[in-house]
């Protein structure tokens, strides 16, 4: 699964919470910011067009995939990473359906790629039993144990 591959190379990050869903992206973005997949205009992207088109990235209850296709200025490598927050941020006031809990972003270089990842990612969170798991994740440590479970 993709777990183990994101956090050998440092791409979760695990928080509390954000007042803001803007602060909540800027988060889940870091690690890529941080190893350099991506710029902060890529991030800028994102927060702008959900400024625009609502909040388009809350796929599911819980679950929120940050990503930005159209005009995707700022992806320097293909790549995914996962934050875990334990508070939700509120995309929509008053819509529990757009609370967000596990963020997923997306970068990628190209539109096939694009929905490759959005694809193998969608697989794995349509597993209700997985994303439960992920809701009770709070380290590292349970993400590896999560990925060896699904990996067999």
């Amino acid at each position: 699964m993709l777990l183990k591959e994101l956090v050998d190379k440092n791409r979760v990050c695990f928080h509390q919470g954000f007042d803001h869903w803007e602060d909540a992206i800027r988060a889940a973005a870091k690690p890529l910011l941080d190893d350099g997949s991506i710029l902060s205009a890529y991030v800028d992207s994102i927060i702008e067009n959900v400024h625009k088109f609502g909040p388009y990235i809350v796929l599911a209850p819980k679950i929120a995939m940050p990503h930005c296709q159209q005009n995707a200025v700022g992806v320097v490598h293909t790549a995914v990473s996962f934050m875990k927050l334990e508070e939700p941020v509120h995309f929509e006031e008053g819509n529990p359906d757009k609370d967000a809990y596990l963020f997923f972003v997306l970068a990628s270089e190209n539109p096939d790629l694009h929905m490759e990842n959005m694809q193998s990612l969608a697989t794995v969170l349509l597993n209700p039993e997985i994303v439960d798991e992920l809701m009770e994740a709070s380290n590292i440590d349970d993400l590896l144990k999560l990925d060896e479970k699904y990996s067999q």
